[in-house]
């Protein structure tokens, strides 16, 4: 078990923009475009992916195994119908959901560390 929690730990830090495309996928499975507002909408406008830049960092979640494509679309398939060629979608693998709580840990002992120090500093 400890070599899967060192594995997890080899993908630490995330860049800002990886998280947020992985929380984007925490809720289910989307294609690329429902993505893109999704990263938009949780980091309050302040992450904005151009599409070239999305699908090479989903390429590379592919590659790592953080996610995978979804085959199974019965409803995304005939709700987002549009011309041209069919959206692929996506959906977090366990591993991934792993990763970013991993993160979500790194990142709470950060602030709380933070915090300590800032509250150390306010005292004196």
């Amino acid at each position: 078990m400890s070599n899967r929690r060192e594995e997890i730990f080899e993908y630490l830090p995330l860049r800002e923009p990886t998280l947020i495309i992985l929380l984007s996928l925490a809720d289910g499975e989307k294609h690329g475009y429902a993505i893109l507002k999704d990263v938009a909408e949780i980091s309050n406008g302040k992450v904005r992916l151009s599409t070239g830049t999305l699908y090479e960092a989903l390429a590379r979640l592919l590659d790592q195994g953080l996610i995978e494509r979804a085959t199974d679309l019965p409803q995304a398939g005939r709700e987002d119908r549009h011309p041209g060629r069919p959206r692929k979608a996506y959906r977090l693998t366990l591993k991934g959901g792993q990763v970013i709580g991993a993160e979500i840990s790194r990142l709470q002992a950060l602030v709380a560390t933070a915090q300590q120090r800032l509250d150390f500093a306010a005292s004196e």
